[in-house]
């Protein structure tokens, strides 16, 4: 078990195993403030926020909740936070394009700019950025890796083309 550095007045942290990994939950007295990626298990400082985020993350996994409805307080520009409330919008089980989230924001010519928001979203799987594909329809970025979007979207039952096959051997 690792020791993270100590955590600030007000901030917690807690994990959450998972089939593509330890997922890194951290909150501050209110809200969910990132959920991350992480290969190592560490001590936990959880609250109540963190312990409802863990619950409904395990019911996600076991497909047995489709939208989450937690208290969430990413920190970004004001650009980012319009993509990543664009993103909350996007069903569970459907993905759209950059160029999707572009338009619906009234910024048809923003799809890098969208993308560059996208891959900043610190509040991975419940901010569903890996709903987010290609015009093509194909696979593309993800901050956790294509293997693991590869897997949620699968998770979701999202129709999307992938070229290649991925095992998540973790």
């Amino acid at each position: 078990m690792k020791i993270i550095k100590q955590l600030p007045e007000g901030h917690f942290v807690s994990q959450l195993q998972t089939d593509i990994g330890y997922l890194r939950l951290y909150a501050n007295d209110s809200a969910i403030t990132e959920i991350r990626f992480f290969e190592d298990a560490i001590d936990e400082i959880e609250n109540s926020v963190t312990r409802d985020a863990k619950a409904q993350l395990t019911a996600y996994f076991e497909k047995k909740l489709k939208t989450f409805d937690l208290p969430l307080a990413p920190k970004g520009t004001d650009f980012q936070k319009s993509v990543w409330a664009q993103l909350l919008t996007v069903p569970h089980g459907e993905v759209v394009s950059y160029l999707d989230i572009a338009n619906q924001l009234g910024k048809p010519t923003a799809c890098r700019a969208v993308g560059a928001a996208n891959g900043k979203n610190p509040i991975s799987i419940v901010i569903p950025c890996h709903r987010i594909i290609g015009s093509s329809g194909k696979l593309t970025g993800y901050a956790g890796g294509l293997p693991r979007k590869s897997f949620l979207l699968t998770l979701e039952g999202a129709d999307f083309y992938t070229e290649k096959q991925y095992n998540i051997a973790l």
